[in-house]
Parts: structure tokens; C-alpha cells; sequence
């Protein structure tokens, strides 16, 4: 019912929440097959649209989900409150068992509150099982922790060591300086940085310049979008359809991105960056160049710390660098995309500047009275 609705994103997210719902309502039963295979079965086979011909489901898969089928609690078991309370304890975990990040556990909780109300509507259930359970969300942290964030000399260095990964023919590194650039100066998101086009752009010779941002390509996964591709077209995070933002750019971004354009071009949609064959570039692409890039530029102090561990932590370095510059909070929520009270939520730890600033007026107000 959903599934047209959705961005592909969300579609692997539901499939997600559903997997772990229904194996939470599963019964000990003889014959149960091996936690990879059951998952495999659900992940892929069980809830996915349109559901696969049954000649192409290979036999383990069917002889799995057939266990399933047997092995399930009829949904009016959702009812008794211990098994709701079950299934909602099940949406904290991650698979290894640790606590899921509080937006997961919402996202999840939201997929099973959509298909209660979906079997309410359709009478395969005759009240909702939720309404008298009080749920609420496991306590976890949701702050961006200070130790990722790299300052502007590790950025650099950073950005100088992603140069020299790959051969010099096949610039697998030199590719993406541009990339991991815009996702510190300009504190872009990884999805929005792939899909930046020249045609966007305003690069000028000498001083700041500016990105009108308007699309998005997350990685979704071929199974999950319309088109079969791996990466999804979708408007800006959080925002209306058609909606834009504009980021300024650096004068340090600006000759970068120019740098890039003058050495490899554009691919033929106006991406300024793109892989050897022009198509979008992977998550695991880019990742697997940063790692190598971190053993590079960093003493191994630093390497076996969190600093500046995955790419994104490039944006949360930027956001604090700008919030500790001083810049007016409204200002650096516009320019991530961001609300301002997201904003100051999670880089609550990451004001140094601010803390500093505050002590200062705390103690000249107690020496006046010394």
C-alpha cells in the first residue's frame, strides 16, 4: 500500500522494520533455519513489490519462508500485550543486540504504528494493540561526538593525502578531492555532493562562490528504487519538493572544484564528480579511498581515534568549525539544511569556542566582586 508513496530509502527501511517485526512474532518451532538464511529470505524475497514469481525464489529461500508462514503468530496475537511489548522490544535492538540509535527505534516503531493502523483499516484486527502500551524511546546519544571532528590543518591534510590514493593514470583519489572538499567547506551531505552539476555552480576566478542545491542521489539500492538503478533521485532532505538551497563556496572550495573540472571535465549530465565510466559515485567508492587517506594523513594516534572516521564526519566538522567561528546559528542551520534546533542539539559538545567565550564572562563577572 505504501510502497508507491515512498522513496526508495524508505522502502529498504520499512523492509527493515518489517523484517525484524515479524521475526520477533515467530514461535519456537522444529525446523527453524539459520538466522542468515531467514534473513536473507525476508530481506529479500518476503517484503519486497512486486512480489517475486514463485519459480524464481530459490528452493532454501521458499522452504524458509514457508517456515515462516507456519512458524508466525496470528496477528490477533498482537493483542495480548506481553507479545506487542515483545515486538516493541525487539525494534530497539540492532541485529548484534546493542541499542539501536533513537532514530532507528522511531522509524521502526513508525513502520509497525502504519501497519496496525493498515490491518485495523482492513478488519484483520479489531482494535489497535498499540493504544493502551506506553512506549517510549531507549535513551541513546544522539550528539555528534567532539573526537570526530577535525580541525582545519587535519582537514587539509586530509583532503592533500585523498590525492595520492590510486595510481596517477587512474586518479581513483585525485577524482574526489573535490568531493570530500565540498563536504567540508560547504558542509554538504554525501547524497547532495554526488549530485552537484556545473550548471549549479557559480565557480568565479577569485573569491566566495555559490552552489544552488535542488536534488539529492542517495544510495538506495537497485532493489528499492523505480528505475532499478542503485542511487535514487530525490529533492533536498526535509524539504518540499522542487524546494532549493543555496551554500556559499569557499574561495578555497571554488578553486578546488575548478581544479577537478579543468583535470577530468563533467560527466554528461553536468556532475562535477563521477567515476572512471561517468556514472554516480558509490558510497563504497568514496569510502574505500578515505581509509587509506586516514592512514596517510594522520599520526597513528589519531588513526585509531574517531576523528574524522567516515566522510560524513567531514560535515559535522564543518558545521562546529562555523558555529565555533562565531556565525550566527540561523545562518549555519540555512546553510545545512538544517533546523536550528537540530542544530544546536547535536553539536551541543562541539561549541569549544563557546564554552570558552562563557567562562571568560563568568569570570570577569566574579572578579568584579573580588
Amino acid at each position: 500500500m505504501r510502497w508507491p508513496l515512498v522513496a526508495a530509502k524508505t522502502r529498504g527501511e520499512t523492509n527493515e522494520a518489517l523484517c525484524a517485526i515479524t521475526q520477533a512474532m515467530l514461535r519456537d518451532v522444529r525446523g527453524r533455519p539459520g538466522d542468515q538464511l531467514l534473513r536473507r529470505a525476508m530481506r529479500g524475497w518476503a517484503f519486497v513489490v512486486p512480489r517475486p514469481e514463485p519459480a524464481a525464489v530459490p528452493a532454501d529461500v521458499r522452504q524458509a519462508l514457508q517456515w515462516v508462514a507456519g512458524a508466525s503468530r496470528p496477528l490477533a496475537d498482537l493483542l495480548d500485550p506481553a507479545v506487542m511489548r515483545a515486538v516493541l522490544a525487539a525494534l530497539r535492538l540492532k541485529q548484534d543486540g546493542a541499542v539501536a540509535a533513537a532514530e532507528t527505534q522511531r522509524r521502526k516503531h513508525k513502520v509497525l504504528v502504519h501497519a496496525v493502523h493498515y490491518a485495523v483499516e482492513q478488519r484483520k484486527l479489531e482494535a489497535d494493540p498499540l493504544a493502551p502500551i506506553q512506549w517510549r524511546v531507549a535513551e541513546t546519544v544522539d550528539q555528534v561526538d567532539p573526537r570526530v571532528v577535525a580541525n582545519p590543518a587535519q582537514a587539509r591534510a586530509l583532503l592533500s593525502a585523498v590525492s595520492y590514493i590510486g595510481c596517477f593514470n587512474r586518479a581513483r583519489g585525485r577524482r574526489l578531492v573535490g568531493l570530500f572538499a565540498g563536504m567540508y567547506y560547504a558542509g554538504l551531505r554525501p547524497a547532495e555532493a554526488v549530485a552537484v552539476c556545473r550548471q549549479d555552480c557559480l565557480l568565479p576566478g577569485h573569491g566566495w562562490g555559490e552552489v544552488t542545491l535542488h536534488r539529492t542521489l542517495p544510495q538506495a539500492g537497485a532493489r528499492w528504487t523505480d528505475t532499478g538503478r542503485v542511487h535514487d533521485e530525490r529533492g533536498l532532505k526535509n524539504r518540499p519538493g522542487g524546494d532549493t538551497r543555496p551554500v556559499p563556496l569557499p574561495p578555497e572550495l571554488v578553486r578546488l572544484w575548478r581544479e577537478s573540472i579543468d583535470t577530468f571535465g563533467i560527466a554528461d549530465d553536468g556532475r562535477l564528480f563521477f567515476n572512471e565510466r561517468g556514472g554516480i559515485v558509490a558510497a563504497g567508492t568514496y569510502s574505500r579511498v578515505w581509509r587509506p587517506a586516514r592512514l596517510l594523513a594522520l599520526p597513528p594516534d589519531l588513526v585509531q581515534s574517531p576523528l574524522a572516521a567516515r566522510p560524513y564526519d567531514l560535515r559535522h566538522s564543518a558545521l562546529s568549525t562555523w558555529l565555533n567561528a562565531g556565525v550566527d546559528p540561523t545562518e549555519v542551520a540555512q546553510r545545512a539544511g538544517n533546523s536550528v534546533e537540530v542544530l544546536m542539539n547535536r553539536y551541543a559538545k562541539c561549541l569549544y569556542g563557546r564554552t570558552a567565550i562563557s567562562n571568560q564572562r563568568i569570570e570577569n563577572l566574579l572578579n568584579e566582586y573580588a
